[in-house]
Formats: C-alpha cells, sequence, structure tokens
C-alpha cells in the first residue's frame, strides 16, 4: 500500500455461517452448511439492518500506514488496537512522498471539497519539500536519541507521514461501517486504498455478506 505501507490479513474466524447461525438461535436452531434460504436470511439481515448478527466473527489486520491515516483509522472504536511505539523502539526512517498524480488541490468548503491535479511542476516541487523536510526530522530525532533523550520525546520531532503499524482486530459489522466511510469517494485517497484492500478479505472470507451489503448500497447493518 502506498510506498512504504501494506494490508495483512493475520488471521480470521469469519464465515456466512457465523451469520446465519447467531441468527437462527433465536428459534434454536443451527446449521452445518449454507443453503438458499440462509443467503436469503443474510439478506433480509442486512436490508432491515438487524446487524448484531454479523458481530460474531473476527479478522486481525496487520497493517502499516502513515500515521496521519493511522489517526482516522483509530476513530473507528469497534475494534482493538495495538500500535507500535516509538517509546519502545527506534523511529522508522520510512515517510509517505505521494506519487505525482497523487499531489492534488483542494477546492470547496469544509466538508464538500473537490480535490484537482497540480502541475507537474508543483507535484514535483511538493514531493521534494516533503522529503526535504522528513529527512530534517529524522536527523534530528537521531541526533536527540544519540544526546540521550528519551525516545518518548525525541519522537516529538516526528512528521506524521512517518510509517506506523498496528494490529486491528474488528468484527464484520465494524468492518463493513469502515469500508462505508473509508472507501467512498468522499474519503482521504490514502485511506480509501487500505480500506479498499480490507474489503477485498471481506469479499472473500464471506462472500454472501459482502453481495448483501453492496446490494444495499454498502449500508452496514
Amino acid at each position: 500500500m502506498l510506498d512504504h505501507g501494506f494490508v495483512r490479513l493475520d488471521a480470521a474466524m469469519a464465515t456466512d455461517l457465523s451469520v446465519v447461525n447467531a441468527a437462527r438461535v433465536s428459534f434454536a436452531r443451527r446449521k452445518e452448511s449454507m443453503d438458499e434460504s440462509d443467503e436469503g436470511l443474510i439478506r433480509f439481515l442486512m436490508r432491515d439492518r438487524h446487524g448484531t448478527p454479523f458481530e460474531h466473527n473476527a479478522f486481525r489486520f496487520h497493517v502499516r500506514c502513515p500515521i496521519f491515516v493511522a489517526r482516522e483509522w483509530f476513530r473507528h472504536r469497534i475494534g482493538s488496537f495495538n500500535e507500535f511505539s516509538m517509546r519502545y523502539a527506534r523511529a522508522t526512517d520510512d515517510f509517505y512522498v505521494p506519487e505525482p498524480e497523487d499531489v492534488r488541490s483542494q477546492v470547496g468548503k469544509p466538508g464538500a471539497y473537490s480535490f484537482e491535479p497540480v502541475d507537474p511542476e508543483v507535484a514535483e516541487t511538493t514531493r521534494e519539500t516533503l522529503q526535504d523536510v522528513y529527512e530534517t526530522a529524522y536527523a534530528a530525532y537521531e541526533r536527540l536519541v544519540e544526546q540521550g533523550v528519551a525516545r518518548e520525546l525525541a519522537r516529538s520531532v516526528m512528521p506524521v507521514g512517518a510509517y506506523t503499524e498496528f494490529y486491528w482486530t474488528v468484527n464484520a459489522r465494524a468492518l463493513m461501517n469502515f469500508v462505508s466511510l473509508r472507501a467512498a469517494e468522499t474519503a482521504q485517497r490514502e485511506i480509501r486504498r487500505y480500506a479498499e484492500a480490507c474489503e477485498t478479505f471481506l469479499q472473500r472470507l464471506m462472500p454472501v455478506t459482502y453481495d448483501a451489503f453492496v446490494k444495499n448500497a454498502r449500508v452496514a447493518p
């Protein structure tokens, strides 16, 4: 993802059948395999927003992304996070430099922005400026650490373009909410790419649920 990141599915306990059995337990029923009636049940649950049956599963992701992407990600609080700590480990020297086509201008009012490409010269100047800032900041960080300053304080000079990594455990209902918001065209381009990657794992492991989600206008139950 981007220039130095990734999304990896570390583990999962997630199937369409888990949704069906969570719903059918209300009637003291349990299925061993899916049939057409179960697919119809999932579509009904999605359409009428009976959301809790979609919570009885888990995806555990390992993510590496720029800090500014992580801070948007952590706004989604229905899930568990554990993040790399610059208190205990040396800061990374990987920083996000956008591709020229990803350097854009911002047009419009807050909450109603549109984004336009910039001239190639501006894009290259932006990339060079970011790289200069990153190199200066990381050099300052290294000097402070070498002088004996605690890492938890020295990290203060690090820009939000630095890469971090974290584990994220989330159920399908919360994952669909994340995808519906962060894979939307109104989301910031960088986190949108991560959300789209997470979406592929939902589609792969829970295809019936995913199909119902898409047909429900990508609104989480």
